[in-house]
């Protein structure tokens, strides 16, 4: 599932991800009736549907790390699809997500999968260890668009200089800002920006609540350690160069993001009393009982999927939401999501291809858009999109099946989402992903238990590079 492990309420972060991708479509998301699904003459990436069907997609196919029959609306109606076109198919799922040990045992035992359902962050790992093989030649055969996915989604699954991935969903972080305790702490919304870190230091201040020493309201959480790649980007600094292989952790732009972020936390008190309060306080996260809802938060950068939840369980709430800004004042986001790839070894690469085709294709999403719309407007509850990584779906989606014109608070937080989607970046696959990531996050312990955060990076970055340098070998 989620594959970022944070310290911010376990259960969301074993879900985020995935979340992030229901809020607005489902990491496990399919396509429903109704719309032009994937018609031969459909252009842009709808074309990839018609393409697909030409592909001799017969016989069993194994996919693994999808809720093919478990997952939400947006998932079961885009397998519909893909099955009404593939009849021949006989579609064989591994529910739940992706074990990473179980799929590379699989593969190295010579039966692998056909078809993996994964997490972006991990293309350059499993392409080094040949664990998953070239998208190039399901890409020519289906006439995959890659120029319709947006550009971060697109990077996130290229590795030296090949495709190993069809992307889906798109995750981007933005700002969400309680108004209400905003304004009760004496601060303004247009003052809490991420480009000015005296400012947001100071609302900080203004925002936290403390009863005695008991943190009783967060004021802004910089979300430590999960987004130090954002408050570096924000900072003016890739944690990791662009080819995947020089890290950047010891950059003095790193290792400032990372004290104003330990910083933030501890005006509150101690960096334990924190998390825990952080925890205690987002009990109900998905719920009526969510941190903005109960007035426990007064800002924090959050991937949309949250201003699902909000809109769904507390539609009332008064936020405002922005795109965060790098110091130089451009608009910035980090991206995650997922992919489908193919394993080295796959029997049924063309069926595996058809599916990953038709279940990322401009029509197919648009068709359980507007299956789940028509739904929630039935229901009387809010659609607030499907953010799906094919842009030309996002852009039918959101001009024409989502109305927030009864909700002017998320349709302004809706709209600042789409805008900051194509200024997002992701981190560069790499070899040595995990690795990676576990050095900066271990890092990032290091500095919560007291350790200076010069030190912790500097000897975080020695063991990334050498996890990096070992996978470049």
């Amino acid at each position: 599932m989620t594959r970022r492990r944070a310290a911010f309420v376990p259960a969301l972060l074993a879900f985020v991800l995935v979340a992030s991708a229901c809020s607005s479509g489902s990491s496990q998301s399919p396509a429903a009736p109704g719309a032009a699904s994937g018609s031969p003459g459909a252009s842009g990436s709808g074309a990839a549907s018609g393409a697909a069907a030409s592909l001799a997609a017969t016989g069993d196919l194994n996919v693994m790390g999808f809720g093919c029959t478990k997952g939400d609306d947006i998932a079961t109606n885009r397998i519909n699809e893909f099955k009404s076109k593939f009849s021949g198919v006989n579609l064989k799922c591994t529910e739940g997500d992706l074990n990473d040990q179980v799929f590379l045992t699989a593969v190295r035992s010579g039966n692998p999968p056909d078809l993996i359902y994964m997490d972006r962050s991990k293309i350059g790992t499993f392409a080094a260890q040949q664990a998953i093989q070239s998208m190039d030649d399901c890409v020519s055969k289906a006439a995959i668009d890659m120029s319709n996915f947006r550009d971060a989604a697109v990077k996130g699954v290229t590795f030296n200089g090949k495709v190993y991935g069809i992307p889906e969903f798109f995750n981007v972080v933005v700002v969400v800002i309680n108004n209400k305790v905003a304004q009760e702490a004496g601060v303004t919304p247009d003052s809490i920006d991420t480009s000015n870190w005296d400012g947001l230091k100071d609302a900080n201040t203004k925002m936290l609540k403390k009863s005695g020493t008991k943190i009783t309201r967060l004021g802004f959480d910089p979300k430590m350690p999960e987004f130090l790649p954002l408050w570096a980007k924000i900072n003016g600094v890739d944690i990791l160069s662009a080819d995947g292989k020089t890290s950047n952790l010891d950059d003095p732009k790193v290792i400032e993001a990372a004290t104003f972020g330990r910083d933030m936390i501890q005006a509150h008190g101690k960096i334990s009393d924190f998390f825990a309060a952080r925890d205690a306080l987002s009990s109900d996260f998905f719920g009526a009982g969510n941190p903005i809802a109960k007035d426990v938060l007064g800002a924090f950068p959050i991937e949309q999927f949250f201003l699902n939840v909000m809109a769904g369980s507390s539609p009332n709430v008064d936020i405002t939401v922005k795109a965060p800004k790098g110091k130089d004042g451009s608009e910035v986001t980090y991206a995650t999501g997922l992919t489908w790839a193919i394993p080295e070894g796959a029997k049924n690469k063309d069926a595996a291809c058809a599916m990953a085709a038709t279940m990322t294709a401009k029509d197919t999403w648009i068709a359980a858009s507007k299956a789940r719309a028509d739904q929630r407007k039935k229901d009387n509850k809010p659609y607030t999109g499907t953010y799906t990584g094919n842009k030309a779906a996002d852009d039918e989606i959101f001009n024409n099946l989502v109305d927030l014109s009864a909700m002017p608070k998320f349709a302004a937080a809706v709209k600042a989402t789409i805008a900051v989607s194509d200024k997002a970046f992701s981190i560069p696959p790499t070899a040595a992903s995990v690795d990676f990531e576990k050095a900066w996050r271990d890092a990032w312990t290091k500095i919560a238990g007291g350790t200076d955060p010069a030190q912790a990076l500097q000897e975080a970055d020695k063991t990334a590079q050498e996890a990096l340098d070992r996978g470049a070998g």
